[in-house]
C-alpha cells in the first residue's frame, strides 16, 4: 500500500508467487481497484540456492515492460529465512546495468513473521525517505506522514495543507492510485502518488508531522530518520480522530506555518461539537470493544471517550507494549473506568475477552464480523481491511470532517440496533 502511494512505482515482492497473489487479492477486496504486484517467483531451487538471479531478472523485466520511476522491493519470510542480501543484490544489478537508465530502487525488510501490517507500512515509508531524501537549503515546505489511513482521509489532508498555504510532501499518497476514476484503457501504472522530487525534498523541509502515538514512539520512523540525518524537526501526534486530537493537529500546523485556523475548519469544528451535543443521549454510557492496529485503536479510544462512549475493551495484535501508556495519555481515567487494554491478541482471544466486557457495539475492521455475529453486537467498520462492505476507500476517520462522519455512523448504528429490536418500532427519534 505504501509503495502504491508513490508516483509511477511498481511494488516488487521478493519471494514466491503466492505471496504477491495473496496480497493483491487482499488489497483489491478492500480498495476495489486493480493492483499489480511483481514477484521474483521463488521455486524449490531458488529457496535452496538463493533468489539473486530471480530478483535481477524480475527487475529487468519490470524496467523494460513498465518503465517505472521507482521499484519498491519487499522481502518475504522465505527470502529472509534463506538470508538473501537484497541490498547487495540491488548493488550488483545497478553495476551490471550501469549503461541503462535505471529506475530508483528502494528495498525494505518485511518478513511476515515479524511485526504487523501497520509496522511494515511504516518501515516501507521510512525506507523510501531514508534512501531517497536529499539535504540542502531549508525550505518552507512541510512533510506529513499520516500512516495507514484511507484514500478519502488523504484527499482531506491535502485540502487542509493547501488551506494553510504551505508546500508539502504527503507520503504516501494513494488517494488516486487506489481510489481513482474509470479508465478507457488499462493503466499499468495508475496516475497519482507522491512524486520522487517531493520525496527528495523531504530532507529540506522546515518540519515533519507524523501521526501515531505508538509507532511515533519508535526511533526508526520516516520523521526520526529525517531529524537525525537532515535536521528536520519532528512533531509526533496521535491520529487526529475526535476534537481534542484534531485540535492538536491544527494547532501544530498553525504554529509551524504561522497561519491561523481557516474559517471553514472552524465551522466544521462547531458543527461537530453541536453533533456531539445532539447525539449525546444516544451514546452516553454506551460501551464499546475497539480493535485493530495499535495507533488506530488509540485514536478511536480518545474519540469515543470524549463522546461519552466507554471503550471497555481495547485490543490489538501489535506487540509494542506501549498501547496502555498511550491510551492513558488520551484517557487519564482509564483505571477508574476499568478499561481492559490488551496487546498481542488474535480475534479468538479478543472474542473471549469481549464476552465479559458487557459491550454495546464493536468498532474495528471487517475481520471482527464473525465476532459481532457470535456476540450479537453491531460492528462499525473502520480502518483496514474492510472486505465485506462497499466503499472502504471512501470511509473517513480523520479531522473534524472525518470524525463527524464516523460519529454519525456510530450513532445511527446504535439507533438502528435499538429500533430493530423493538417489536413496535418507531419512525421518529
Amino acid at each position: 500500500i505504501a509503495f502504491k502511494g508513490i508516483e509511477r512505482t511498481t511494488p516488487f515482492i521478493h519471494g514466491s508467487q503466492g505471496c504477491s497473489t495473496y496480497i493483491r487479492r487482499y488489497m483489491i477486496s478492500h480498495f476495489k481497484e486493480p493492483v499489480d504486484i511483481a514477484s521474483s517467483n521463488f521455486s524449490e531451487n531458488t529457496a535452496v540456492f538463493g533468489g539473486g538471479s530471480n530478483l535481477k531478472k524480475g527487475l529487468e523485466n519490470i524496467r523494460l515492460q513498465y518503465q517505472p520511476d521507482l521499484i519498491g522491493v519487499m522481502t518475504t519470510c522465505l527470502s529472509e529465512t534463506i538470508g538473501d542480501d537484497v541490498g547487495a543484490i540491488l548493488g550488483e544489478y545497478r553495476a551490471e546495468k550501469a549503461e541503462n537508465d535505471l529506475p530508483a530502487l528502494v528495498h525494505v525488510s518485511t518478513p511476515s513473521y515479524r511485526g504487523t501490517h501497520a509496522e511494515g507500512f511504516s518501515d516501507a515509508v521510512r525506507a523510501v525517505v531514508d534512501q531517497l531524501h536529499q539535504t540542502g537549503p531549508r525550505s518552507l515546505r512541510i512533510n506529513l506522514f499520516p500512516g495507514l489511513v484511507s484514500p478519502a482521509d488523504l484527499r482531506y489532508l491535502k485540502e487542509i495543507l493547501a488551506d494553510f498555504r504551505t508546500d508539502f510532501t504527503l507520503l504516501p499518497d494513494y488517494s488516486e492510485t487506489l481510489d481513482g476514476g474509470l479508465w478507457s484503457d488499462y493503466q499499468s501504472l495508475p496516475p497519482g502518488g507522491t512524486t520522487l522530487e517531493a520525496i527528495r525534498l523531504t530532507g529540506q523541509a522546515r518540519a515533519s508531522i507524523e501521526f501515531g502515538r505508538v509507532l511515533a514512539a519508535s526511533e526508526s520512523t520516516a520523521a526520526t530518520v529525517l531529524q537525525a540525518k537532515a535536521g528536520v524537526p519532528c512533531h509526533r501526534l496521535g491520529l487526529p480522530v475526535g476534537i481534542r486530537e484534531t485540535d492538536l493537529f491544527f494547532k501544530t500546523l498553525a504554529d509551524i506555518t504561522g497561519c491561523p485556523l481557516p474559517e471553514r475548519h472552524q465551522a466544521e469544528r462547531r458543527r461537530l461539537a453541536d453533533a456531539y451535543a445532539d447525539g449525546h443521549k444516544y451514546v452516553a454510557g454506551r460501551r464499546a470493544v475497539v480493535l485493530g492496529e495499535e495507533d488506530l485503536v488509540v485514536g478511536l479510544s480518545a474519540f469515543l471517550y470524549e463522546t461519552g462512549i466507554v471503550p471497555v475493551l481495547v485490543a490489538s495484535g501489535g506487540r509494542s507494549g506501549l498501547m496502555k501508556a498511550k491510551i492513558r495519555q488520551v484517557i487519564p481515567e482509564q483505571d477508574e473506568l476499568e478499561i481492559t487494554i490488551k496487546n498481542d491478541q488474535d480475534f479468538m482471544s479478543i472474542e473471549e475477552l469481549a464476552k465479559e466486557a458487557g459491550a454495546d457495539l464493536i468498532v474495528g475492521n471487517s475481520k471482527a464480523y464473525k465476532m459481532s455475529q457470535h456476540l450479537n453486537l453491531p460492528l462499525v467498520r473502520v480502518g483496514f481491511p474492510v472486505h465485506d462492505r462497499f466503499g472502504a476507500g471512501r470511509l473517513m476517520h480523520l479531522g473534524y470532517r472525518g470524525t463527524q462522519q464516523l460519529f454519525d455512523r456510530i450513532v445511527n448504528t446504535l439507533i438502528e440496533q435499538r429500533q430493530g429490536a423493538d417489536d413496535v418500532g418507531y419512525t421518529y427519534i
